[in-house]
């Protein structure tokens, strides 16, 4: 059911920062639409079954688009000069043909006539056999929602990581037991800046756990064990961010993941990656999302642990809308947007609960379809575990009151140290007692016309399309460049990733792309139920 209108936003007002924030996105599209990446080609073998990593641990799709790098460029892609080695033989696989070029013996070349047909025909086929994958997977989830039952909103999203894929599976059946709806791994620190996706079941990581193929298979089918046992269907979460987010994004898919974090700016701004690197990834990385049924967790709640939440509210709006014409184009619907925001007003300002009410409930109007996921205070926990709890408590109330779709569970010792299974306990407790406490609430909670919550929330809609104005004027790599977004400024052409970054030349070939493009992501197909009729060997 959609939210009721309570802040009487001027149709035509918000109809505006949608024209303007797509006319600021366009120029980005057009760059993701006309260049790759490394992640973006190594992305498409994963799609295609190639596996597995070097005694040191460097993966298969590295070694193997690195070497197509070396020896011709990926101006036309990987996938007409693997599959033309793969057609000359003698290699029965993409595995055989990754470890000879890792050895330095493989010749790669662009084929012409015959050949580039052959080539291109064989890509094709291993590309759909990876996307029908994907489409069984995403069937599966809707076949367990149907046999288990969806939780109401809003899900209680909880945090597991304790950098051991063993340990973290038995804390979030616990977790869920205890009433998370949504899991999320926490990636290990620094995984973002890994030009590489890890390999295989991991058992150390610093704040985190590794996502990899093989720890989100074992989260995976440990969550379905607790859906089945408690009646529900527990989402599971990662990051789609950083240097690798197209192949993370497939993995994810691959292994029937349920949301993903991934925002247009979140990398660029707290990671320094590169912004062209960055949205070019971002654009395969979100039409994997849409062809899965991923929602995706956008990041606009960190700008606030470094700008003022009520000076810097506007960049927020921003950011979504961005986020929402981006993720539009890539084939996601609305009720993928998890677009993100945050309780991180200091709570010391005379009326700030007042004040975060205005602001969620302006987002909520604005995205009324969105799985808005709503971020608690971290900014403002002093240590002191008694305001903080009490802060915590304010915060689920907001969400009750707004209807907001995610509550991502606040700890009271935010900021002190990594909290105990003790410190969850107490939080799901919070949020538990003021989601039942207050259940319908947002049902009563309308605003005074003219009020100070209706008027905040127009003047931050307001500050938003002066600011989208400005992008429109300037680019929106130069608002990035100038930090207009969490204060960091991180311009174009700096940044880690960007020598991964490739302009494409007239014939490039990447079959998974061209299906994705093509395609209705949320078309029923009826082999998605159905086994593959071909299989291409990895």
């Amino acid at each position: 059911m959609a939210p009721q209108r309570k802040l009487d936003l001027d149709p035509e007002v918000v109809r505006r920062a949608r024209r303007l924030a797509a006319r600021a996105a366009e120029p980005i599209i057009e760059m993701a639409r006309t260049h790759t990446t490394v992640s973006v080609e190594r992305a498409l073998l994963r799609l295609a079954g190639l596996q597995g990593a070097d005694s040191e641990g460097r993966p298969w799709v590295n070694h193997l688009v690195d070497t197509v790098r070396d020896q011709v460029g990926l101006e036309h892609g990987v996938a007409l000069p693997v599959w033309d080695a793969l057609a000359r033989g003698p290699h029965a696989s993409l595995a055989h043909l990754a470890r000879d070029a890792a050895r330095g013996r493989i010749s790669f070349r662009i084929p012409t006539g015959s050949d580039a047909t052959l080539a291109t025909g064989a890509a094709r086929g291993a590309a759909r056999s990876g996307i029908a994958r994907i489409d069984r997977r995403r069937a599966e989830r809707d076949r367990l929602l149907r046999e288990v039952g969806d939780p109401a909103q809003p899900w209680v999203y909880l945090i597991v990581a304790t950098g051991d894929i063993y340990e973290d599976i038995p804390q979030a059946q616990a977790a869920a037991r205890e009433g998370a709806d949504v899991v999320a791994v926490i990636r290990s620190t620094g995984q973002s800046l890994l030009d590489f996706v890890p390999e295989g079941a991991t058992r150390e990581g610093y704040a985190g756990t590794y996502a990899t193929q093989e720890n989100f298979r074992l989260m995976r089918a440990a969550l379905d064990d607790v859906s089945r046992e408690l009646g529900r269907y527990v989402r599971l979460t990662n990051y789609a961010s950083g240097l690798c987010m197209p192949e993370i994004a497939t993995l994810a898919g691959l292994e029937r993941l349920d949301m993903m974090l991934n925002d247009c700016m979140y990398g660029i701004i707290f990671r320094d990656i590169n912004p062209r690197r960055t949205f070019i990834d971002q654009r395969f990385s979100r039409q994997i999302h849409a062809r899965a049924g991923i929602v995706i967790n956008t990041g606009e709640d960190n700008y606030l642990t470094t700008a003022d939440a009520v000076d810097a509210a506007h960049t927020v709006v921003v950011s979504q809308l961005l986020n929402e014409r981006f993720g539009h184009e890539a084939g996601l619907r609305d009720d993928q947007l998890g677009l993100g925001h945050a309780f991180e007003i200091n709570p010391a300002i005379p009326g700030s609960f007042r004040l975060e009410l205005a602001h969620a409930q302006l987002v909520r109007e604005l995205f009324p379809d969105a799985p808005l996921k709503y971020m608690p205070p971290t900014k403002h926990m002093t240590g002191n575990i008694f305001a903080g709890y009490l802060l915590d408590a304010f915060f689920n109330l907001a969400g009750v009151m707004t209807g907001q779709s995610i509550i991502l569970i606040g700890m009271m010792t935010e900021g002190i140290h990594t909290p105990w299974l003790s410190d969850r306990d107490l939080a799901l407790e919070n949020v538990r007692y003021v989601r039942d406490a207050c259940a319908g609430l947002a049902e009563d909670f309308v605003p005074r016309p003219d009020g100070f919550v209706v008027q905040r929330a127009r003047q931050v809609l307001s500050e938003s399309i002066e600011l989208l104005e400005k992008i429109n004027d300037d680019g929106l790599l130069t608002a990035i460049a100038e930090g207009t977004f969490g204060v960091t400024r991180r311009p174009a052409d700096g940044g880690k990733g960007l020598d991964g970054v490739v302009e494409r030349a007239p014939g490039y070939l990447n079959p998974a792309i061209e299906i994705l493009d093509a395609e209705d992501p949320h078309a029923d197909r009826a082999e998605r139920l159905e086994p593959d009729k071909k299989e291409v060997p990895a």
